[in-house]
């Protein structure tokens, strides 16, 4: 673990190599997982104040279930996180001509109709941040998913991508500018040890 600031940094963030194929997987993390994205309690706001740009992005489903469920919805384990489709798609989800699946409220972000990209924990997804239970640390431990991921870990093995460097905006937007030099220069000392390149 490498420590920085209030945040615990698994060694696997500096180490390991990944690069996001969505041809690959057609954006499978948007699909399965326990639960919708977890959100943090700033980003109702924002789902709030980006939503009526967001919805001529959404399906008639997507639409129907954010009327059944609400934009947002409180999880048990998780905390607050995006509604789902019967357990599956997250409702701000939806499929582009060649099948991937794709956040609505990122499309309206690049369409310039909002200015809030998407939650946070999607942005920085293989990344998983979490917090010790008296709030004082963050967790930030690198978690792909076995299979959906597969690919990903290839091409980022292939282009020779770190984790930490592929995610350099996520990881910037939650921790700052200053958090990520720290992170580079740590990666960089790690790396030139022998016996302890980025793999």
């Amino acid at each position: 673990m490498i420590a920085i600031d209030h945040a615990l940094i698994s060694d696997e963030v500096l180490k390991e190599a990944f690069v996001c194929d969505l041809n690959a997987c057609k954006g499978a993390c948007c699909v399965d997982g326990d639960a919708g994205a977890p959100l943090a309690k700033e980003e109702l706001k924002e789902i709030d104040k980006a939503f009526p740009e967001v919805l001529p992005y959404l399906g008639a489903e997507s639409i129907a279930e954010i009327e059944r469920q609400g934009r947002y919805v409180f999880d048990k384990e998780f905390g607050w996180v995006t509604p789902t489709i019967n357990g599956a798609i997250c409702v701000y989800g939806f499929r582009d001509v060649n099948g991937i699946v794709k956040c609505a409220i990122e499309q309206a972000y690049l369409d310039g109709s909002v200015k809030w990209k998407k939650p946070i924990s999607c942005h920085l997804f293989p990344v998983i941040v979490r917090q010790s239970n008296d709030g004082e640390t963050e967790y930030v431990n690198y978690q792909p998913r076995e299979d959906h991921c597969k690919a990903a870990c290839a091409l980022g093995k292939k282009l020779k991508v770190p984790v930490y460097q592929f995610l350099k905006e996520p990881l910037v937007r939650k921790f700052g500018e200053e958090f990520y030099e720290a992170l580079d220069a740590t990666a960089a000392h790690l790396n030139s040890k022998p016996g302890k390149p980025v793999k």
